[in-house]
């Protein structure tokens, strides 16, 4: 109508929404105090319960516990990789390599050894939506068989589906963008993990290396593509 100050209204976005799964109850506190002024927080001490909540709300980053009642360990991280594919981020004491290993063979994206501080679990809660958002970009690489596909959130070696988790394809999208040039793994640390070597040890990028050779790779014991740079750390090879 004539004269009537007709205002749109703006889109809302969604909050972030983090699922905090573990059964002591000062880590969820200290977890729900540092997140609390950029996500909303669901919590359970129950694995089970873990997997009803991911199947009822949308869930972007999940801070998971080992040691849970009625589903727990390994089996449990297996079980919410297949849930969901929002960064798992597992909370542990545990500091094996063994174990660290096995986690992210089953699809967890990180770790993060107790006892942590409130800043570091923010951080490295915001570097793993920054990899989501990253991956999830318009941006398609292609490299001979191997596509780097950031609207279907996906890489491909030959026409097929490769299943990475969000920080493999994160780290495999950031080294493919310069490809040719050498980072260390310090470097690797900064820019995908948005962490330092003060906070998390290197072997957190050697191992996601090897599971994306594992994956990308025709020979994972000969890799032509993520190649090691000795005394530096890796590349990314466009011409294999």
């Amino acid at each position: 109508m004539p004269g009537t100050d007709v205002k749109h209204a703006q889109p809302t976005a969604s909050p972030v929404r983090v699922l905090i799964a573990d059964n002591d109850e000062p880590t969820r506190a200290l977890a729900r105090t540092a997140l609390s002024d950029e996500a909303e927080v669901l919590e359970t001490a129950d694995g089970l319960e873990v997997l009803q909540l991911l199947a009822i709300h949308p869930i972007d980053v999940v801070l998971l516990a080992l040691g849970l009642p009625s589903l727990a360990g390994f089996e449990l991280v297996a079980c919410v990789r297949d849930a969901t594919l929002a960064p798992i981020l597992i909370l542990t004491g545990r500091v094996e390599v063994a174990d660290r290993v096995r986690g992210l063979d089953l699809g967890a994206d990180d770790y993060i050894t107790k006892p942590f501080a409130a800043a570091e679990l923010a951080a490295r809660v915001r570097a793993a939506l920054r990899h989501r958002s990253n991956a999830c970009s318009g941006e398609v690489l292609e490299f001979g068989d191997l596509v780097i596909d950031g609207i279907a959130h996906e890489a491909r070696v030959g026409g097929r589906p490769v299943p990475l988790t969000p920080t493999e394809l994160n780290l495999l999208r950031f080294l493919a963008r310069s490809p040719g040039r050498a980072f260390s793994r310090s470097e690797l640390l900064v820019a995908v993990w948005a962490s330092s070597p003060e906070w998390q040890t290197t072997a957190t990028v050697t191992e996601h290396v090897r599971r994306l050779r594992d994956k990308i790779e025709t020979d994972p014991s000969q890799p032509t593509r993520i190649v090691t740079v000795r005394g530096i750390g890796y590349r990314f090879d466009p011409d294999q």
